[in-house]
């Protein structure tokens, strides 16, 4: 154990001082990820929910040996979102299309998350399917204070028999620092703008009561939005803007605009990309005076005393792609014109990078 723990503390030591080295001082750097796990399902009907195509009798046949394979899948690209900048991976990843607490239970028990020790926060939810969002983290990194589920709220009258995902609020520390997690799911596609809009309004509503609570609380709201950021839910009903300089007191900055705008995005549809998948950051996690948006973060400027953004990705590996066939380049899905294909998900995840100055 001894050995294990000495080895943990240089990775953290190496990734301190590597590529992020300024004027003599060392900083330490942490991963905050988001993936929608597209239906982590167990094999046993959840009563209430409606889970029936994914039973051993149902439409997918998901049967135990489908679903260790899904597990194992997901756990290998959890495993390696962050390593491409920080050895060790992300200190917190929220996910969505997760069925239940077992489910979570089976994924941490895979042996590349388990090495990690990693756990999970979870608060079943009102979906009518059943899927829920969590949050998963490293305990070394990343200490959780509190947690609640936030419901999603119908305003409609008609709409008074329905539910759907609620924002699943996580409060904890970073880096000795007060830090929150929205982890969201909002409507899908299927449903009109408005409901995705109301979905924006309702998140802003849970980012101002923790910024009352905490005016310095570093805010990461994350989730698949089935939105792109230009669209309404995000950029007015939520209030997060493209450019940081933009960013007002108590605002929100969303990353993703240019990834969007530059030929990339999370999921694909008719051969275009959206990107739906987004970790959106408060202003407490920027320098606005010195960063600017599309640019490296300049460590010699900016102040690091607090955690700081320092960048964002889009996780990609060759696997996470179909390589052959009609749906050749398209992201490998467990399931694809009723076939099987022992995949991944139809979305990729993302990851921001926040550095604070080693103390």
């Amino acid at each position: 154990m001894m050995k294990k723990t000495f080895l943990f503390l240089a990775a953290l030591l190496l990734i301190g001082v590597t590529g992020v080295n300024a004027q003599q001082k060392q900083y330490q750097l942490y991963g905050i990820g988001f993936y929608n796990l597209e239906n982590l399902f167990d094999t046993c009907h959840d009563v209430g929910h409606n889970d029936y195509e994914y039973l051993p009798d149902g439409t997918n046949r998901w049967t135990g040996l489908k679903y260790t394979h899904k597990l194992r899948n997901m756990a290998q690209v959890l495993s390696e979102m962050g390593t491409d900048r920080i050895p060790i991976g992300c200190a917190a990843i929220g996910v969505s299309e997760v069925e239940n607490a077992k489910c979570l239970t089976d994924l941490c028990e895979q042996e590349p998350l388990k090495a990690r020790n990693m756990q999970f926060v979870h608060i079943e939810g009102p979906d009518q399917r059943g899927v829920d969002c969590a949050l998963l983290y490293n305990p070394r990194l990343f200490k959780v204070n509190d947690v609640k589920l936030v419901p999603y709220v119908y305003v409609k009258p008609e709409d008074s028999l329905r539910a759907t995902r609620g924002f699943l609020t996580v409060k904890g520390t970073l880096a000795g620092e007060d830090v929150a997690i929205i982890v969201n799911h909002l409507p899908s596609r299927f449903a009109v703008s408005f409901y995705r809009e109301e979905g924006g309004r309702q998140i802003r509503e849970v980012k101002e009561e923790l910024l009352r609570e905490n005016p310095n609380v570093k805010l990461f709201i994350m989730g698949d939005m089935n939105d792109d950021p230009q669209d309404k839910s995000m950029s007015e009903a939520l209030g997060a803007v493209r450019k940081i300089k933009d960013v007002e007191e108590g605002g929100l900055w969303n990353p993703w605009w240019d990834v969007l705008a530059s030929g990339t995005g999370t999921l694909q549809y008719d051969g275009g990309w959206n990107l739906f998948d987004q970790i959106i950051l408060s202003k407490t996690l920027l320098d606005t005076k010195h960063m600017k948006s599309g640019k490296p973060v300049d460590l010699k400027k900016i102040d690091t005393s607090t955690l700081k953004y320092y960048g964002h990705q889009v996780f990609r590996r060759d696997y996470l792609f179909q390589r052959e066939g009609r749906y050749k380049g398209n992201t490998k899905r467990t399931h694809a014109g009723g076939v099987w294909l022992d995949g991944y998900s139809d979305h990729l995840p993302t990851v921001v990078y926040v550095v604070k100055e080693a103390q």
